[in-house]
């Protein structure tokens, strides 16, 4: 009677594990799908890393020779797909600047990032209603909308609403 009973329920339990993947599967379904229609004004990742350097040939350079990396002469883009849509390409920008430019000021720190966002016109109010420091005007280039805030540490931070639809994660 004991091993019936531990076969009974060890093929239950077995049978219940079988079952939780499909259950997770239809869950993860439903988030793409609820990710897909999201407007949430907020980042949904990074859109370029750039940082300060004495001499941005050379470093280019460098991190060409021994990291391998590509560079222009913007510096580099790295491209990822996109986990809920696996056709859709993501753009990363790598870039070094001179160092003294004003492109991070009134920041005094060696880096900014950029936050590549979705609706940047609701979380430009959001960030407006927290009191946070909008530095500029929304710009609108062919390839996005940016627009310049500063954090609570003092660092320049750049949002960027990509506009092309290779580059855009909501299309």
């Amino acid at each position: 009677m004991n091993n019936s009973l531990i076969l009974t329920i060890s093929v239950a339990t077995i049978l219940a594990s079988c079952d939780q993947p499909n259950k997770k599967q239809n869950r993860m379904g439903e988030q793409k799908n609820e990710t897909a229609n999201d407007t949430t004004p907020k980042v949904t990742g990074i859109g370029g890393i750039f940082f300060f350097s004495d001499d941005t040939k050379e470093t280019k350079e460098w991190y060409s020779k021994n990291l391998g990396i590509e560079t222009n002469d913007w510096g580099a883009t790295f491209e990822s797909r996109n986990i809920s849509k696996p056709d859709e390409v993501n753009q990363l920008q790598w870039s070094p600047f001179k160092k003294g430019s004003d492109y991070f000021a009134p920041s005094t720190k060696e880096f900014m990032i950029n936050y590549r966002v979705q609706n940047i016109e609701g979380l430009v109010a959001k960030l407006k209603a927290n009191g946070v420091t909008i530095l500029d005007i929304m710009a609108t280039y062919d390839y996005g909308k940016f627009i310049h805030i500063m954090d609570s540490q003092g660092n320049k931070i750049e949002l960027w609403e990509p506009i092309d639809s290779e580059l855009n994660p909501k299309e």
